[in-house]
């Protein structure tokens, strides 16, 4: 047998997520791309600001001598001074450049931090619904994945997460604003859940590294803020990407940020560079690294992302969806109108509407579905969601 049985069964339990944009695909074909309303990938309709253009061009048309060779696997100094400087100034914890590595994107950079802290059987914690790729990278670097739950509002439980943690837990991941809820998690949630990996990290006289997967950070509503992790715990990793503030998800660029007063920093940043380098990464695209560099702080239309929020929470409720409204990033979760979120997934690829069932996220009963997609395909999805929805309500 030339495949693996671990990369056989990975694909068998392959994400939901890339399995209805098959199905889109496919559906694209036979009826055409305007009368499939996909709703299923976190793949931004915006093209990338302004600024992003002006400094990709103004660097093409004067480029730096060897700008397209390797440099040090962390990446250019100068892009991680002004990584490192503003995030200074946002989370109010003084870092500079050897706190930083530049990744290929958040998913690289997470799996990189795995790869480094974790022995093989380490336990790592993550709160459904989660990310699924989550599970993989985990597995990659031998882990065990342990899922915690979550409230109505989609925010962890403390004592469900006091009891999973024990002598062999190494990491806990979280993810806000989330994918898929869209869930801010606040400054209150941040302090407490600092006390709490405080005390376990002493009961258990081994420290537990918090991962925080911000690839949403900047795509906030309403005034909502998204506390720095920094200010609530010290052994903590910000990994994070330009793929969604930026609309860049095909470049491949992004940053691990390392609290400086971690234990053990010096020898972790080490670890951090050699895994960049051995996982087969190398170094972050020397392009990408350029121009973002002059690019700190600079977003798409967050308004726009908002309105395309409202539009589908407005258009979902209006047709009897239970809806609780993101406070961040471009994915809504509502609540599926019968318990088998599989089947209504699939029921409602009949009306040509394509979304991802809970199921796939490890929280059965709901769907997500994303915005960042042509007001159209938002409209024109509501329908087939109406049709489903009333369906259910007559039985």
């Amino acid at each position: 047998m030339v495949l693996s049985d671990t990369v056989r069964h990975s694909m068998e339990q392959s994400s939901w997520i890339r399995r209805m944009f098959e199905e889109g695909n496919n559906l694209k074909k036979r009826y055409g791309e305007s009368n499939v309303f996909d709703l299923t990938l976190g793949n931004p309709i915006f093209e990338p600001p302004d600024e992003f253009c002006q400094e990709l061009k103004r660097i093409v048309n004067n480029p730096l001598q060897g700008m397209h060779r390797y440099m040090a696997n962390a990446g250019y100094v100068e892009t991680r001074k002004a990584v490192a400087e503003y995030l200074s100034v946002e989370s109010g914890t003084e870092i500079n450049q050897g706190d930083i590595i530049m990744s290929c994107g958040a998913a690289g950079g997470l799996n990189v931090v795995l790869k480094t802290i974790l022995n093989p059987g380490d336990e790592v914690i993550i709160f459904s619904p989660f990310f699924p790729e989550y599970l993989h990278y985990i597995h990659n670097h031998n882990g065990v994945v342990k899922v915690v739950s979550t409230d109505e509002q989609f925010i962890p439980r403390f004592d469900e997460l006091d009891n999973a943690i024990n002598s062999k837990t190494k990491a806990v991941i979280i993810n806000s604003p989330n994918n898929p809820t869209g869930a801010v998690y606040n400054a209150d949630f941040v302090h407490t859940l600092g006390k709490l990996l405080e005390k376990k990290s002493l009961e258990f006289d081994s420290p537990i590294s918090l991962i925080s997967d911000e690839a949403y950070r900047y795509i906030v509503y309403g005034g909502i803020k998204c506390p720095h992790i920094w200010s609530y715990y010290k052994q903590s990793f910000v990994v994070n990407s330009y793929s969604k503030d930026l609309a860049l998800p095909g470049e491949r660029i992004g940053y691990i940020a390392v609290h400086p007063e971690l234990k053990q920093h010096d020898e972790i940043i080490a670890g951090l560079i050699f895994c960049n380098r051995v996982l087969g990464y190398v170094n972050a695209p020397a392009l990408m690294q350029n121009v973002i560099r002059a690019l700190q702080g600079v977003t798409v239309s967050i308004d726009e992302y908002q309105r395309k929020r409202d539009l589908i929470c407005d258009g979902l409720t209006s047709v009897g969806y239970n809806v609780t409204k993101p406070q961040g990033a471009f994915y809504i979760f509502p609540e599926a109108p019968l318990k088998d979120d599989v089947a209504f997934v699939k029921e409602l690829s009949q009306h040509k509407v394509l979304v991802v069932p809970g199921s796939g996220f490890g929280y059965p009963g709901h769907f997500r579905l994303s915005y960042c997609v042509k007001d159209s395909t938002l409209e024109g999805s509501l329908e087939g969601f109406g049709k489903i929805a009333q369906k259910y309500k007559a039985a």
